[in-house]
């Protein structure tokens, strides 16, 4: 028996909101709001006037802060008692690109409802990332508003480029902190291990960008002529990357630590290979280690770019020059500056053959990890736990970054902070046929209007 006498009329309430949650989900979907895209920019402002219209209807005091960038960030607030809690909800409008049409089967700025074998999902770009974690909010603040409201004091903050980096709203954070003042931070940016399966996430990678090039001749030379003896810098690099693994594929950096075991919920690896998506007959990384330490306990390194001549341009040449763009994740209680550092030494000290060697570093950010055993986060956690039938609320890691929450922390440092959300592996965010499925934002709604109904200091 839950303890929250007033989970199922919250419940109740929200399921009865089905067809508006749809709707406001359609329409926002229905804008291709990616950010700093000169083709979209009536998109992007579209879907910057729905925001407003939105959260201006839910009965909030609405500020802008456009940005030089473009980008449009929104801070929108209810006053309660003066002596209640301030609790900031978070959640961004904008979304990454779409990718090649065909691969989509359903237009993914138009959300289609359909049977997905286990139940009907919602697809469309942002389904889930984010704008349902927005859909979400709204319905849960509507829900409060028609149970008697909540003495809370609330601010809304919707991003308009967390897909981009986030830079207008790190500066904002800098030049006016008074505008994030708060005790309690939920983001909704995340989500349940499973469907179903109440989660708060407790950790988040940090990482960086790295770009390392290799040059071993002053120009491609005819592989006739001098190829066996000319040192090849498609094969030097390719040499180089391969030393950042083992032979069971866990990475190693020279230096940096990555035995680290997670001890939180495992992640099942029959779950995980189903969830990648990992071919038959092609193991997972790590020889046996659970999936869990292997994302989110353990630096990894992705290669995602990789430059020399394309295979329908091969001339009979030996190549000059190679490079590679390397994505850096750093789990946390590892300092991503560090550890950058460490790789880049790690990629000089073995290059093969005397190649040469350059690394550049970018956009390095620290992980984060939250502490949920204070009052306002077991609240959170008793919620969740409620709102899906009573299930134990479980924890588990994010392999993704989002440097917002060290930066809400450091302005806050008193503040607890959850990651939870509607986001679980079956909506395949970033990918084509993206979806949420409409029960997680109704539980996920629930848990935060029963937290926003219940919760005091």
């Amino acid at each position: 028996m839950s303890q929250f006498s007033n989970v199922q009329e919250i419940k109740g309430h929200l399921e009865g909101q089905r067809d508006q949650i749809f709707q406001q989900l359609k329409e926002i979907v229905s804008f291709n709001s990616v950010h700093s895209d000169p083709a979209l920019l009536d998109d992007y402002e579209g879907a910057t006037n729905w925001v407003r219209t939105a959260l201006t209807d839910a009965g909030l005091s609405v500020t802008e802060y456009p940005a030089e960038d473009g980008t449009t960030n929104f801070i929108a607030t209810k006053a309660g008692s003066p002596d209640a809690p301030k609790v900031m909800l978070y959640s961004h409008f904008d979304v990454v690109p779409a990718g090649p049409l065909d691969l989509w089967d359903s237009n993914p700025f138009e959300l289609t409802e359909r049977d997905a074998g286990e139940g009907t999902r919602w697809y469309g770009r942002g389904a889930a990332d984010c704008k349902g974690n927005l859909v979400m909010h709204l319905a849960a603040l509507r829900t409060v508003q028609s149970l008697g409201d909540t003495n809370l004091n609330l601010t809304y903050v919707i991003e308009g480029s967390e897909e981009m980096g986030g830079g207008a709203l790190s500066a904002l954070i800098q030049e006016k902190p008074e505008l994030f003042d708060a005790d309690v931070i939920l983001i909704a940016d995340s989500g349940n291990a499973a469907v179903g399966v109440p989660t708060l996430t407790t950790t988040l990678r940090g990482g960086g960008q790295i770009t390392v090039t290799v040059d071993t001749l002053k120009g491609a030379v005819h592989s006739g002529q001098y190829g066996g003896a000319a040192p090849d810098a498609v094969a030097a690099l390719v040499r180089i990357l391969d030393t950042l693994r083992d032979e069971h594929g866990r990475t190693v950096i020279d230096g940096v630590d990555s035995s680290a075991v997670w001890e939180g919920a495992p992640y099942d690896p029959e779950t995980f290979r189903t969830d990648a998506g990992i071919l038959d007959g092609v193991e997972i990384m790590g020889n046996g280690d659970n999936p869990s330490s292997m994302l989110w306990s353990r630096p990894a390194i992705t290669v995602t770019g990789f430059t020399s001549t394309p295979v329908t341009e091969a001339l009979n040449a030996v190549p000059a020059t190679a490079s590679a763009k390397l994505n850096l994740r750093v789990p946390a209680g590892q300092d991503a500056h560090e550890v950058a550092a460490k790789l880049k030494e790690h990629l000089i000290n073995h290059a093969p053959w005397g190649a040469k060697v350059s690394v550049e570093i970018a956009d390095i950010n620290q992980p984060f990890s939250t502490d949920i055993s204070g009052p306002a986060m077991s609240t959170l956690s008793q919620c969740l736990s409620a709102s899906y039938d009573n299930k134990e609320t479980v924890t588990e890691g994010s392999g993704g970054s989002i440097p917002l929450c060290t930066e809400l922390i450091e302005v806050n440092p008193h503040a607890e902070l959850a990651l939870y959300g509607v986001e679980e592996p079956l909506t395949v965010i970033h990918s084509a046929n993206e979806s949420v499925d409409p029960h997680e934002i109704r539980d996920v709604a629930t848990a935060e209007a029963l937290f926003l109904l219940n919760y005091t200091m």
